[in-house]
């Protein structure tokens, strides 16, 4: 991420749009007590997942993130990973739920997106929820991203890319700059 793109996700103002939206997102799900958290950049919905499950694992692919952010949450039930999403280490049906929030635009490519979603649905526990949100392209989503990586997640595809990669009961929303996304591993 470009320095402006990182001191904006450490922002206050983030914080709080991130807030909304994994409260929303979150409403009607049982997150069960061991949540993966993939791509948690600075840890701002690490800290909000921490006071709502008993242990948070986040993968970060980033060095210097997944350094500040261990150090950060050091002493807390967290535990920070580093490592790629795209190919988790994580023994199959570990985690009881698994989100990932704003960054799936980050990932290179669209074939490595739908390997990062196939992983998340092997590391999660029969029945187990994975939900998150992205963002769409934009004017200033542009400005935020320039010379990031940057492939955008198509809100119109993203339900049947969730089914090939093993999940069930997808359900897609948009909203004004993004979309959400819940599904399951099939029970």
């Amino acid at each position: 991420m470009n320095i402006v793109h990182r001191w904006y996700c450490k922002s206050d103002m983030w914080a709080k749009q991130l807030t909304m939206g994994m409260t929303y997102a979150t409403r009607d799900l049982d997150l069960g007590d061991s949540l993966l958290e993939i791509g948690p950049g600075p840890g701002v919905g690490t800290d909000w997942f921490k006071e709502r499950v008993a242990h948070v694992t986040a993968i970060e692919i980033d060095h210097k993130l997944a350094r500040a952010l261990s150090q950060r949450m050091e002493g807390t039930n967290v535990t920070i990973v580093e490592g790629d999403a795209t190919a988790m280490h994580f023994a199959d049906n570990t985690f009881t739920s698994a989100a990932s929030f704003t960054m799936l635009h980050h990932v290179p490519s669209p074939e490595l997106q739908d390997k990062l979603l196939a992983e998340a649905c092997r590391v999660l526990a029969p029945g187990a929820p994975f939900f998150g949100s992205d963002s769409v392209p934009s004017l200033r989503w542009n400005l935020f991203h320039l010379f990031d990586t940057r492939v955008p997640v198509d809100p119109d595809t993203v339900g049947d890319r969730l089914e090939v990669a093993g999940f069930t009961s997808v359900n897609v929303n948009t909203f004004p700059g993004g979309f959400g996304f819940s599904a399951r591993k099939p029970a």
